[in-house]
């Protein structure tokens, strides 16, 4: 089967490709039939040649154009012209709708580009605007980290200002304590001076009272009857009684509960059973206490 199909040329990495028909079984630069054109799309020309007269020729007799050499031949206007002939129009009808199909493709080509051109401008706008919020907020940032270094400032200045002031204080409660030792060793100094005076005064006064206590204890001796030191003694006598009575109601009131163990054993063994009433406590628990009223009882 004969095939219209591309032949690599040229160099490395700049080829160059020619439009062939050559038989199907025949590798790819093995020998060929015909070159109908040429088709470059790497270097700066971007050229298409064609032999149309021939392409038709061969489409003709029946050649199978490859995939990539059938979108060459639509995109310029080759099988188009083919499909006219087809038709039976003449050359001025195919003259004129290639004419109009050549102008179609163009502005369809210019609208592609606006099309980029419009893709191009919104990706410019959108990456602007982004750049846009980046340096707002790179500026919103720098802002707030001027506000906070001014409010650290001056959190320090009030710290050393604080500082400061405690310092100050100190000094003042140190020059303070300093100057009242000095005022108490004023007043120590001042003070055995006065007790001095003081005691002078005692002696002097003890010194008068010696002197004048015979005359006067004597004088009391003297002007007191024999009746009146009677009459003191049995007084004397009913003091001691009452306060030993006084002495023996306190301890009759007392209970056990309110004294050691050891004075509770005394005064139990120290006192009649009839003083001993309500001596024992109901809360005594104490087992010493406790014989020891036993064997009161048991005695009495």
């Amino acid at each position: 089967m004969i095939r219209i199909r591309l032949q690599k040329k040229g160099r490395k990495k700049r080829p160059i490709f020619h439009i062939v028909v050559a038989d199907s079984k025949v590798a790819r630069d093995g020998r060929i039939i015909e070159q109908v054109g040429r088709y470059d799309n790497v270097t700066e020309k971007k050229e298409v040649v064609l032999n149309e007269d021939r392409i038709l020729y061969w489409l003709d007799t029946g050649a199978q154009p490859s995939d990539t050499v059938r979108k060459i031949l639509r995109n310029e206007g080759v099988l188009y012209k083919r499909h006219l002939m087809m038709w039976g129009k003449n050359e001025e009808e195919i003259e004129a709708a290639l004419a109009e199909w050549k102008s179609y493709r163009d502005s369809k080509e210019d609208g592609n580009d606006s099309r980029k051109d419009k893709y191009k401008n919104i990706l410019a706008a959108e990456e602007k605007e982004f750049k846009d919020q980046v340096q707002k907020k790179a500026a919103k940032a720098a802002v707030e980290l001027e506000s906070e270094s001014s409010d650290e400032e001056t959190a320090t200045e009030e710290t050393e200002a604080t500082a400061e002031t405690e310092a100050t204080e100190e000094v003042a409660t140190e020059e303070t304590t300093d100057e009242a030792p000095a005022e108490e060793e004023v007043v120590e100094e001042a003070a055995p001076e006065a007790e001095a005076k003081e005691a002078a005064e005692e002696v002097e006064e003890k010194v008068a009272e010696a002197t004048e206590e015979p005359a006067t204890e004597e004088a009391v001796v003297e002007e007191t009857p024999a009746e009146e030191t009677k009459d003191e003694a049995p007084a004397e006598e009913e003091k001691e009684e009452a306060a030993e009575e006084a002495k023996a109601e306190a301890s009759s009131t007392e209970t056990s509960s309110a004294m050691t163990a050891k004075d509770a054993i005394d005064h139990i063994n120290n006192t009649d059973m009839d003083a001993l009433k309500g001596f024992i406590s109901d809360d005594e628990s104490r087992k010493t206490v406790l014989a020891a009223w036993e064997s009161k009882q048991s005695e009495g």
